[in-house]
């Protein structure tokens, strides 16, 4: 690792340790995010990572990206993921958007005074997105008319601008719409089992009029390549946040290992729990390796990256749900509390097995490669 990285590393881990790890519990117990919080992240940059220096973002080359999602992973799911979906939808704005498009959005992204959200996923359709039924109308030369049912949408309770995959009659095609526009209705989604922050939604558009020069791309390619990009962009993010959490449990379990005594010996001298140790370290890094080959991929814009993605996101989440369970195993009851950071990330690593395609999917697209 350069010296450059080592200094880009060290500047992450401080804004993940002093400003986001003492709003963790309180973002997974409220549902929210503290407004003093992002105001620090919009402040830090790291809203628009992947944006352009020429646009104000800070234009990180891929395994910087996926340092900055490790060690924000580390401490909280939530921030992790405003980041990602943030850049996923920069990155496609940036690759197939016109110049009045990235000039308009992406300053006011990589400040952060425009959130964003990427709506791809419906009621009756999430892995099977060549079926979406959202349908857009154009109405004269210069406008759409947008219907349709958008869900599980995150950080839909705060988005600015909302990137939608919907059906016109050339195919699918990727839109942007202003949170603003008349006709759209966003009910909050709470309550979830883990990332609890992320501010979800379902979102209703009901005779929306959008202006046909918010049109991303072509008609006929919303899906692929458009929210392709996107989606790799989310995965590999997501991988590193992996890593992330799993390295702050095992840490967190070693430490403990070495403190409580059962039979009159620390734990971590038990012949078992050196085994489950054992285990949990050689996952992480194997799920690391994996996450840094795929950043190397991307950062030469390969064509096999996707399917390097694809593999470093079905085994890092596969591996933070074993490392997690762990975790909390080896804590006992203590395990199981809340305010315990193995019981947050447990939940959370469930989550990590079915967003941006669950292990199944995951599963499906890597033997097309095979």
């Amino acid at each position: 690792m350069s010296i450059k990285e080592n200094d880009i590393l060290k500047k992450f881990r401080s804004f993940s340790e002093n400003k986001i790890a003492p709003h963790a519990s309180y973002i997974d117990e409220k549902q929210n995010i503290p407004e003093e919080l992002l105001t620090d992240l919009k402040k830090s940059g790291f809203l628009g990572v992947l944006i352009p220096k020429e646009f104000g973002g800070l234009e990180l080359n891929y395994i910087d990206y996926g340092l900055l999602n490790e060690e924000i992973g580390k401490v909280c799911t939530t921030i992790r993921s405003l980041i990602t979906v943030q850049n996923m939808v920069a990155v496609i704005i940036n690759r197939y958007g016109d110049n009045l498009q990235k000039s308009k959005w992406l300053p006011k992204m990589a400040s952060g005074e425009a959130i964003a959200a990427f709506c791809l996923t419906e009621p009756g359709f999430g892995s099977d997105a060549k079926n979406i039924q959202s349908g857009l109308q154009a109405e004269g030369k210069d406008k759409f008319i947008l219907n349709g049912n958008k869900k599980w949408i995150s950080f839909a309770q705060i988005a600015d601008i909302l990137l939608v995959i919907a059906r016109a009659e050339e195919g699918l095609c990727c839109i942007i719409v202003e949170k603003k526009t008349v006709g759209i209705e966003i009910t909050p989604i709470n309550d979830m089992l883990g990332a609890r922050g992320c501010l979800l939604g379902e979102i209703r558009f009901n005779n929306c009029k959008i202006p046909q020069s918010h049109l991303v791309g072509n008609l006929g390619f919303g899906l692929f390549p458009v929210a392709f990009t996107g989606l790799d962009i989310g995965r590999y993010s997501i991988a590193w946040g992996c890593v992330g959490m799993a390295e702050t449990c095992l840490d967190i379990s070693k430490k403990y290992s070495k403190t409580r005594k059962q039979f009159d010996l620390q734990i971590f001298n038990h012949q078992l729990v050196k085994r489950i140790l054992t285990d949990m370290a050689v996952e992480l890094k194997a799920a690391r390796l994996l996450c840094l080959n795929a950043g190397s991929f991307l950062e030469n814009k390969s064509r096999d990256s996707f399917a390097e993605v694809l593999s470093a996101k079905y085994f890092a989440s596969k591996m933070v749900r074993f490392v997690t369970a762990r975790a909390v195993e080896l804590h006992g009851a203590s395990g199981l509390k809340k305010g315990n950071p193995v019981e947050r990330f447990f939940r959370d690593a469930k989550i990590m097995q079915t967003i941006e395609g669950s292990d199944q999917m995951m599963q499906l697209m890597i033997s097309r490669y095979l």
